[in-house]
């Protein structure tokens, strides 16, 4: 009887991650989205604490409101996700794709305790499984 190979978050995660500051300016946070081609950020603190998520939703929010009220700006902090939904960097890679199946997210930030080590997404994940299951000896 073979044994499973225990494959966790940390795994297959993405270390280099582009992250946002509470204190950042909201377009500025604008324009670092658009010009890495990416739909939202993690908000971590000067200590590397994750402390909110800003989403491409959120600026629309912000730029929506400023139609009526005139004021496009703020800092990022007005405008983020505080409850943001996480993986610790042991989570089980089962556990992850059962929260994607589950979900409707398309990445999770990685933390250990309130730290912030990197993100994982859906392809990573069906990477560890293809892996998996070549490590098994199944064909993919």
């Amino acid at each position: 009887m073979s044994k499973k190979k225990s494959i966790v978050a940390r795994d297959y995660m993405t270390s280099a991650v582009s992250t946002l500051s509470p204190d950042m300016n909201l377009l500025e946070a604008v324009q670092l989205l658009l010009n890495r081609r990416i739909s939202g950020a993690p908000v971590i603190d000067g200590t590397g604490n994750l402390v909110g998520i800003l989403s491409e939703k959120d600026c629309l929010r912000a730029a929506l409101n400023a139609t009526y009220y005139g004021d496009l700006g703020g800092l990022v902090s007005d405008h983020m996700q505080r409850q943001v939904a996480t993986v610790s960097d042991e989570t089980p890679i089962f556990d992850v794709a059962r929260l994607f199946i589950d979900g409707h997210f398309r990445r999770y930030p990685v933390v250990r305790g309130h730290h912030l080590v990197g993100q994982i997404s859906r392809r990573d994940v069906l990477k560890a499984l293809r892996d998996l299951s070549q490590s098994e000896g199944h064909e993919v």
